[in-house]
Formats: structure tokens, C-alpha cells, sequence
């Protein structure tokens, strides 16, 4: 692979390295790292990700956890902590499953050797052996990181971890480990058995053997990685959030009209729905989420802005398709005329 695709040697020249001594790294939470004590170094031979674990089988775990038991040989640990969305997670992966079989992509023999690859378990001490875990719980930085501290005390010492977060940013997550040398961003795009981009991040302290190592293996479940640093939203959302934000401003100041708006970037851009319409199809409420941290974290950034039109809508408890109306009026998802 060449240096384009695999910046190791990059990666390498931006770690910070100590020149004897203890290095700490801080993060913003407060917490910090001892690199004196990192468990995984590059004399390791790369993990080939016999073993993995997701943790959380909501809408992108249960994907995650398909799209990787279909394309390898993975043995896959599937946890929830509640044993009811480890159930409803177990049944999306098996109702995704039955549509192939009936659209006559996949029998029925197949998909029961994909579920069979997969151990769901409410028991988190069957991780513990992973070589790589893959978290895709809700966007709590907090949360995540009282998980990765309990994981980072327990797991193998050369346990990979990855975070398929799409805001928060992977250092503040990854200090809490204590080994954020053996962590990644690993950012899925919904839905995961569909869409083939993932955005493989790093942070300054990631080794470069780590992120090559699942960087690789993102290839080999049959996606396209592209590689990151640790900027907010990464790649897809750093330049998409914005234009929804855009295009949100331009409803505040009346420059325009919902329709025309979105009518101007699907047949002047391109784009398969306007910007209006995605940001209902992502949900309001997590639009706002997002650029609320964002601001509050980079509030220097002009592009991180806060529209009138958006801190209404979810006020008044309309986030788009999931709540029937939006910019626009919903029914299950099929949008309807511009919402007034």
C-alpha cells in the first residue's frame, strides 16, 4: 500500500514520544495516560482480528456486527447490557437476513451460518479475550468512557479498541483506557450493510501498527477505509453538518424557501435530497446535539453555528421523520410538503 493509503510513517513523525521518564497526556475531561505503561508496542505482530466484539446492537451495532460476520470468518461477541435490546438487536440482524433470503441474495443456509459466527450476551466478561472491540453506544462521553475504563482494567493487554462515535472526539474517549496507543476511531455509516465508506480516525497518541492493522482489516470485510486525524466530525460530517447549518440559515433569514433550497442542491449539485430534507432524515435533535458540542468544544470556529429555525423545531418537539414533522411533514418515511 502506498504512503497515501497508509500513513504510517506520518502518524509516526505526530506521536509525541518521551525522552525518558513519564509522558502524561490530558485530555479535556481531566483524565490522564502514562505511556510508560502502554501494553502494546511495534514489536507486536499485527492482529489478524480472529476475535471481535461489538458492544451495543443498536441501529449501527446490530449492522456492524452482520457486515463483519458475513464478510469473514470472524467469531464475533454481540453484548448489550439489556438483555431486551440484545434481543431486538438479535432480531434486526435476523429480520436483515430473511429480506435477503427473500429477495433470493442470500439462502436461507448462509444466513444461518452468519448468525452462527455471532455470540450475543448480555455477560461483558466474554470480551475480555477480544483482539478488537468495536463500541457503538449512544453518544455520551461520558458513558463511553466509564465503559473503555472498565475495559481498558479488564481486557487482554493487547485488546484493540474502536470507537464508531461520529462527534465525539477520540482522544477524550480513548485517555480513558489507559491505552489510547491500541485505540481508533471506526466510524460505520448508516445503514452499515449498505454503505461501503468507513472513516478510519487517529489520534496523535494511536500506533501507527494499530490503525494499519484496522485500517487493513476495514478492506477485508469488504468497505472502503479512508484515514482521518482527529478533527471534529471527521471527514463526511465535518463538511456535511456545516451545510445543513447553512441551509438552516438561509430559512432564518428567509433567503429562500424550504423547497427551493433543497429543489437548488439536488438538481444544481447534484445531491440526492436537499439538505433540509437530510437533516429531518438524520433527526433535528441530533443535528442540535452535535453542533451544540461543537460550539461549546471550538467556539472560535465560524462554521459551527446554531440556527434559530433548529433550536425551535426541536424545542416544539419536531426532529423530522422519526417525529412525523420537520422542515417537512412525514408520514413513516415519506415526506410530505414543507412543514409551516
Amino acid at each position: 500500500m502506498n504512503s497515501f493509503l497508509r500513513p504510517s510513517a506520518m502518524m509516526a513523525m505526530m506521536r509525541r514520544r518521551s525522552q525518558g521518564g513519564m509522558r502524561a497526556v490530558t485530555a479535556s475531561q481531566g483524565m490522564k495516560y502514562d505511556a510508560t505503561t502502554a501494553n502494546f508496542s511495534t514489536t507486536t505482530p499485527p492482529p489478524k482480528f480472529e476475535k471481535v466484539g461489538v458492544i451495543g446492537l443498536g441501529l449501527m451495532g446490530h449492522g456492524i456486527c452482520q457486515t463483519i460476520a458475513t464478510a469473514a470468518n470472524n467469531k464475533i461477541i454481540a453484548y448489550e447490557q439489556n438483555p431486551t435490546n440484545l434481543q431486538l438487536g438479535k432480531e434486526r440482524i435476523e429480520s436483515s437476513l430473511n429480506q435477503l433470503i427473500t429477495k433470493n441474495k442470500m439462502t436461507s443456509e448462509t444466513a444461518s451460518l452468519i448468525l452462527g459466527k455471532i455470540t450475543f450476551t448480555t455477560d461483558m466478561d466474554a470480551l475480555y479475550e477480544q483482539e478488537l472491540i468495536i463500541e457503538a453506544i449512544i453518544e455520551n462521553l461520558q458513558l463511553k468512557q466509564e465503559l473503555y475504563s472498565e475495559l481498558g482494567r479488564k481486557c487482554n493487554s493487547n485488546t484493540i479498541f474502536a470507537s464508531n462515535t461520529s462527534s465525539l472526539p477520540i482522544v477524550d474517549i480513548s485517555v480513558s483506557s489507559q491505552r489510547p496507543n491500541q485505540f481508533v476511531g471506526i466510524h460505520f455509516f448508516n445503514p452499515v450493510q449498505k454503505m461501503k465508506l468507513v472513516e478510519v480516525i487517529r489520534t496523535e497518541y494511536t500506533d501507527p501498527v494499530v490503525f494499519d492493522a484496522v485500517f487493513d482489516w476495514v478492506r477485508q470485510i469488504g468497505k472502503v477505509p479512508v484515514s482521518c486525524g482527529d478533527t471534529p466530525g471527521f471527514i463526511v460530517n465535518r463538511l456535511l453538518v456545516p451545510s445543513l447549518l447553512q441551509a438552516m440559515l438561509m430559512v432564518d433569514r428567509d433567503d429562500a424557501t424550504i423547497a427551493d433550497i433543497d429543489l437548488s442542491m439536488q438538481l444544481g449539485a447534484g445531491h440526492p435530497m436537499g439538505p433540509l430534507h437530510l437533516a429531518d432524515y438524520i433527526g433535528l435533535d441530533t443535528c442540535l446535539y452535535i453542533v451544540q458540542g461543537w460550539v461549546e468544544k471550538y467556539p472560535d470556529e465560524p462554521a459551527f453555528v446554531i440556527p434559530e429555525s433548529l433550536v425551535a423545531k426541536v424545542a416544539a418537539g419536531d426532529l423530522g421523520r422519526k417525529t412525523g414533522r420537520g422542515f417537512y411533514v412525514w408520514d413513516g418515511d415519506k415526506r410530505g410538503d414543507p412543514a409551516h
